[in-house]
């Protein structure tokens, strides 16, 4: 949310940076609650201002409810969905334009002091608003200023609907829409001091110049510069490192892509040095729950595996190169001669654990083989229960989840749940015949099993229910972990890998005005100084990545980062890499709360609608505690290869050679 209107045009203002110094530019703000915006960002691009008046036609009876606009020449735009779905007469549409055209008369006068409307002839004209519902005012502002012929018309906006956006993108040479709620309710819900603006505020902002204002000299990318720790291959030195973390018992590490091999080299590394040199019990994944048991076995020198790859090959449903990667494997080796160690000196090991919920059918395979071993009687009942899911394949939940939430099968939510609480029940008894680790292990492949159900049945619901689901299954998972990990007067310390979109807290993103929330947000909210949170950025090189769900992996190259975007900013420092601390405040820290662009790749890359698909806005500073940026990057590597990825090594000048 932006606080106000003024901050609303400073966003618009770096996003419309690269039109600065651009010869007869000028910015039009709609009257009244557009020319505040507006100001702002004429001031940012050292442009003249001036408004553009559109009355809204309102609906008889409901006069906030848009029906079409009236434009300063007289122009009429009309929503004929809405004249037609109201049943209004000719005569009625007219009534209202003749009274908005009264106000439309009076609001010139008032607002122009006797002065001309700025010639737009030939020239760039970026018209702003505080926000867009329907669009009518500003289509009815578009269709009038395309009649003075000028060279270029761009329109920016703080908020509106994506569909809205969508269309003025088709009708302007430009559409900047800041933001983009879903669901949208009203441009107002986008700010925190949304009060109507006056006409003395017009008139003031009108006659103030916006060429020459004086504005704060700050260089953003100076101050940037100046705090910037260095950071060689991602990696802050250890005394930041050791103040940054101090006690804190979960430090969440994230990536801006699940396929960039710095990323994951630098979190492997700051990693292992948490586990070597400060105490933490292991690392808990993006990742399922039974597969990376498999290589917590190995890690601890259990388990049948003889190697870190064998242990990692339980990872094989899609994107299998998530984990199955060159970087991984040197990770899980690491670990497991660290453990050795430790069991020599006869101290507890370090684990690997998984906190995602997608092994819905390993997840049962899991729990029943447990039973088999300590409750022949109860794995019979759990196979009995589990058998509710034996309609659709093992690798298909979605099929599952389609046909529950629409009455096409069989809902198991009743059988997941009843599973779960006799395996709770049961918990002592069990413990006692058996193997407390393997109860837990049993515990957690329940749970999975009961909250993939669910996701599995939201997917066809709002998208945030089940992204919602997801992360709170893994904020628990976590917390279970902890506590199963914990020894008296010693606390379970646990590293967290996981992407951005997952570790930063989603309270400073755009996302958070649909409820969508985050792992890193739910950490934060139950364990407040006791979490740190560490996010990861790149400008450019290339990344593994899909084209499509289950698609093959590939090696694509990252587009350049989009104008007033996060990775543009820090890219522009020219440093490669180097960590910035967002937990205590500084000049860095206001630049980087102010809202930007922020890249997002996760398994799925697709450059040719990346601004749609893969940024949203951010508040980094308000997101993370601290931004380690690595200006180029390049692909991680599978365990094995094929020839899509191989393919994908060409080299990226070919084939000009430049």
């Amino acid at each position: 949310m932006f606080r106000d209107r003024r901050e609303a045009g400073r966003v618009l203002g770096r996003l419309l940076e690269h039109y600065r110094g651009e010869p007869d530019l000028i910015v039009l703000g709609l009257a009244r609650g557009g020319v505040p915006v507006a100001w702002e960002v004429a001031a940012a691009l050292r442009a003249p201002l001036d408004t553009l008046i559109v009355r809204k036609l309102g609906a008889p009876g409901n006069p906030e409810f848009a029906i079409g606009a009236l434009a300063s020449d007289g122009r009429v735009v009309v929503n004929d969905d809405m004249v037609r779905a109201l049943h209004l007469t000719s005569e009625q549409l007219r009534s209202i334009a003749r009274s908005e055209a009264r106000e439309l008369t009076r609001r010139q006068t008032a607002y122009r002091d006797g002065r001309a409307p700025v010639e737009v002839a030939g020239r760039t004209v970026i018209l702003v608003d505080d926000g867009l519902a329907t669009g009518a005012s500003m289509l009815a502002a578009v269709e009038a200023l395309r009649a003075e012929e000028p060279k270029r018309i761009v329109v920016a906006v703080p908020a509106a609907p994506e569909s809205t956006c969508r269309e003025f993108g088709g009708l302007v040479d430009e559409m900047v829409c800041a933001t983009m709620p879903s669901p949208f309710r009203a441009v107002g819900d986008s700010f925190w001091n949304f009060t109507q603006v006056t006409d003395d505020e017009v008139r003031t902002l009108l006659a103030t110049p916006t060429i020459g204002a004086v504005r704060p000299t700050l260089d953003p990318v100076a101050v940037l510069r100046a705090a910037a720790i260095e950071a060689p291959a991602g990696v802050p030195p250890e005394h930041v490192l050791d103040e940054l973390i101090g006690d804190a018992r979960f430090v969440l590490i994230g990536e801006s892509s699940h396929g960039t091999a710095e990323f994951y080299a630098a979190r492997a590394a700051i990693t292992g040095w948490l586990i070597s040199d400060r105490g933490f019990s292991g690392v808990a994944c993006e990742a399922d729950w039974p597969d990376a048991y498999r290589v917590d076995r190995y890690v601890r020198g259990l388990g049948t595996d003889g190697s870190p790859t064998h242990a990692l090959s339980g990872f094989e449903r899609f994107p299998g190169w998530m984990w199955r990667n060159t970087v991984v494997r040197e990770f899980v080796e690491w670990l497991r001669l660290h453990n050795d160690q430790r069991r020599r000196d006869e101290q507890p090991c370090a684990g690997f654990y998984g906190l995602d919920l997608y092994s819905m059918h390993r997840s049962m395979g899991r729990v029943i083989d447990y039973l088999e071993q300590v409750d022949p009687a109860a794995a019979r009942r759990a196979a009995n229960r589990y058998a509710c899911f034996d309609r659709v394949s093992e690798e298909d939940g979605q099929a599952y989840g389609f046909a529950a939430a629409f009455g096409g099968g069989e809902s198991c939510q009743a059988e997941v749940v009843r599973q779960l609480v006799e395996l709770q029940r049961s918990a002592a008894d069990l413990i006692e015949t058996g193997d407390g680790e393997a109860h837990f292990d049993a515990l957690r492949n329940a749970w999975t099993v009961r909250n993939a159900e669910a996701y599995y049945r939201t997917m066809f619901g709002p998208r945030v229910d089940s992204w919602n689901l997801r992360d709170e299954h893994m904020a628990d998972t976590l917390d279970a972990l902890s506590v199963h990990l914990s020894r008296p007067g010693a606390p379970a310390r646990i590293v967290v890998w996981a992407h951005n979109s997952h570790v930063g807290d989603a309270r400073a993103t755009e996302m958070a005005a649909d409820g969508q929330l985050s792992l890193g947000q739910l950490v934060r909210e139950r364990h407040g100084n006791d979490c740190r949170t560490i996010g990861f950025t790149t400008a450019s090189g290339t990344v593994t990545a899909a084209s499509r769900w289950d698609g093959t992996a590939e090696r694509k190259t990252v587009r350049p980062p989009l104008p007033s975007s996060i990775e543009e900013l820090l890219h522009d420092t020219g440093m490669p890499a180097f960590c910035l601390r967002t937990d205590r405040p500084d000049r860095a820290v206001d630049i980087l709360r102010t809202p930007r662009l922020e890249r997002a790749i996760g398994v799925i890359y697709q450059p040719g609608t990346e601004r749609q698909s893969h940024y949203f806005h951010t508040r980094a500073a308000d997101r993370f505690d601290a931004i380690i940026h690595i200006d180029r990057t390049t692909a991680l590597e599978p365990l094995m290869p094929d020839s899509t990825w191989v393919a994908g090594t060409t080299p990226e000048t070919y084939p000009t050679g430049l």
